[in-house]
Formats: C-alpha cells, sequence, structure tokens
C-alpha cells in the first residue's frame, strides 16, 4: 500500500467511523483490506481507491468500515466485569428497581460486535435476575456483525470453556447441517434488541432509561478528543448511579469526564 493510499484510507475510516487509523495500523489495514480487494476483484489498492471515490461507492463504503471495525471477542470476555455485575450491581440494582419504580433493568452493550457480549451479559441476567424483568440492547457500527449476532448461532469452540451447566442451560446444540455449533437458546435471546449506529453520530432508539453500559475495546481506535465525545454521550445516556464498563486495556485518565471510578475498568456516574 503506498502512502497515498494509506493516507486516503485513513481519512476516510475517520470521517465515517472516528476511527482513528496511525502508522502502527498499516499492516492491520492492509491485511484487512485484502478481503474488499478479493471480494471486489480489483487489481491493487489503487483501483480499490478510485472505487471508493466512485458515485457506486456506497455499499463499498460501508463495507470499508464494517471490515476496518471488526473485533475479535467471546463470551465472557474480562471475566472480572461478570463478577462484579453478579456480585455487586445486580443486588444494588434490584435494589432500586423497587425504590424507583424501574419497569426494567436496562443493559446497553453499545459495541456487541458479534453478539458474545449482550448474550453474557443476558446470561448474567438470566441467572441472577430471574424475579425481575430486565432487557439488554445491543447496537454496533457493522451490518454484518449484527445479522451475525441476530443469528445467534456459534461454532462448538466459542463455549468450550464455558461450564458445562451454563451450555447445557442456555444453548442448543445443532444437528444435522448445524452440528457442530450452538445457538442462545429463546429464553435468552427475546431479551436481547439489535440496533445498527454509529456511537459517535446519534444516540440509540430508546426512552427507557439505561442503568449500565458496557462500550469495552473501542475507545483504543479513537484520538482523545473522540474519546472525550464519546465518554460525554454515554454520561448522559446513564441514570444517576448508573455503571459504565470499559476495556480493562483503556483508561479514562486522560481525559475529561464526570464519571468515578469503581474498580478496574469500571465507572459510575454519579447518583
Amino acid at each position: 500500500m503506498r502512502d497515498s493510499e494509506f493516507e486516503f484510507i485513513r481519512h476516510l475510516v475517520y470521517e465515517r467511523s472516528r476511527i482513528n487509523l496511525g502508522p502502527e495500523k498499516r499492516e492491520l489495514v492492509t491485511a484487512r483490506l485484502g478481503k474488499r480487494l478479493r471480494a471486489t476483484k480489483l487489481a491493487d489498492m489503487g483501483a480499490y481507491c478510485r472505487l471508493l471515490q466512485s458515485p457506486d461507492a456506497g455499499q463499498e463504503l460501508d463495507d470499508l468500515i464494517d471490515v476496518i471495525s471488526t473485533n475479535h471477542t467471546f463470551f465472557f470476555r474480562e471475566a472480572a466485569h461478570f463478577d462484579f455485575l453478579r456480585q455487586v450491581v445486580v443486588p444494588e440494582m434490584k435494589a432500586r428497581m423497587r425504590q424507583e419504580a424501574w419497569s426494567r433493568l436496562n443493559v446497553w452493550s453499545a459495541a456487541c460486535a458479534s453478539g458474545e457480549e449482550p448474550y453474557s451479559i443476558a446470561i448474567t441476567l438470566a441467572e441472577q435476575l430471574a424475579d425481575r424483568p430486565w432487557h439488554v440492547l445491543a447496537t454496533d457500527i457493522s451490518y454484518n456483525a449484527l445479522e451475525k449476532a441476530k443469528q445467534a448461532i456459534y461454532a462448538e469452540d466459542a463455549v468450550k470453556m464455558l461450564p458445562p451447566l451454563t451450555v447445557q442451560t442456555h444453548f442448543q446444540r445443532g444437528f444435522g447441517p448445524e452440528e457442530g455449533n450452538v445457538r442462545l437458546r429463546p429464553a435468552i435471546r427475546e431479551h436481547v434488541s439489535f440496533q445498527q449506529i454509529n456511537l459517535l453520530s446519534r444516540d440509540p432508539d430508546t426512552a427507557e432509561p439505561i442503568q449500565l453500559i458496557f462500550c469495552r475495546n473501542v475507545m483504543i481506535y479513537f484520538d482523545r478528543t473522540t474519546q472525550e465525545e464519546l465518554i460525554e454521550r454515554l454520561t448522559r445516556m446513564l441514570v444517576p448511579g448508573g455503571y459504565l464498563f470499559v476495556g480493562h486495556a483503556e483508561s479514562l485518565t486522560n481525559i475529561t469526564h464526570t464519571l468515578k471510578a469503581v474498580q478496574p475498568a469500571v465507572y459510575r456516574r454519579a447518583a
């Protein structure tokens, strides 16, 4: 990839998604765009850049953001968050639901990727909050990731590290053409809804108060200005006393915000 091509891609991606692709991401960008070259049957990156500038670029612009923003994830990633959810947050929120007359507990998985995070949250709530209504809103910028998440079908390898009882209780094993796959049971899927949004462009479509937000391993792709804008948006969406979970590789230390640190990668809006 030529310098001019990388700069064009970098600026285009930032303009459309606010993802900041520094020089250290050049190798990653080259590898991921190789998939788009094969898909579009274009000979080189120059031809691909010309396609992105053409009047017919609409779908390919979406595919570009999709391939750049795709992230690796897995069930119950960063397990300490789910321990904290079970041991601290759920008991507290059960008490607040009675006191504040919330109709249900609402959790927003703000960058849900292929669904492992919102379904991990849903499994946790199903096990800890069986006597209260709850819902998980899952959003992502990637249409393809959301379509996979909606299907809720995963290879058996995706759950092999989970406790056998968790798999037995919350997953269905496939047979016939789906042998080797598992799917979340309807009792979990019915509590999760999906929306495609760019976090920096608009808020999710919901009139419900949001008590918990998971926005993990997203800020690492943004520059400081964008990080501050994102955290301001997320803080505004939280109810007073609500919790924000970020990735363990992320920190709010160097950005301006009004949240209080509770434990590593967990913050709380003032009550």
